[in-house]
């Protein structure tokens, strides 16, 4: 299953339609706030394309819950924005809500800078600001987990 990830697209909706157009084989897109407005271009995604998005701290107005938790393939899945987190101060809130959720991957934006990493089993990706270029995707396949980053520039 691929999962594209985006987040702080901060109104480039067409950055929004590129990545999603670029990246083949997606299930599912997440996007991590900050640009609930730009996924209007994704209203006539197939079917077979879930949309999930997070409230970020540019979302003024927005109803979106400020954070999600669900299970795809087996893999518990816990996505905020960020800013309730504190992330730009460091990660130990949000790794500390992760273990409480029993997350296997978390997915978090807010800060701008991509990161992967992977601690006592748990992922944690943040895809970066998609107004920068950066985004990025998950693949699960059995129990295997790879989270790779791109960034639009460097697409042709």
């Amino acid at each position: 299953m691929r999962i594209l990830v985006l987040s702080d697209s901060h109104q480039y909706a067409s950055g929004v339609k590129k990545a999603v157009e670029t990246i083949d084989g997606v299930s599912m897109i997440i996007h991590l706030g900050d640009g609930e407005r730009d996924t209007y271009c994704l209203r006539d995604l197939p079917e077979s394309v879930e949309l999930i998005q997070v409230r970020g701290n540019c979302d003024f107005g927005s109803e979106l819950p400020g954070e999600r938790l669900f299970e795809v393939r087996g893999k518990r899945i816990f996505c905020t924005h960020g800013h309730l987190y504190h992330v730009k101060y460091g990660d130990e809130m949000l790794k500390e809500t992760a273990e409480k959720y029993e997350a296997d991957i978390t997915l978090y934006g807010h800060t701008h800078v991509p990161v992967t990493k992977c601690e006592n089993g748990r992922y944690f990706f943040n895809p970066g600001s998609l107004l920068d270029g950066s985004f990025g995707y998950i693949d699960i396949v059995g129990n295997a987990v790879n989270c790779v980053h791109l960034n639009l520039r460097d697409l042709k």
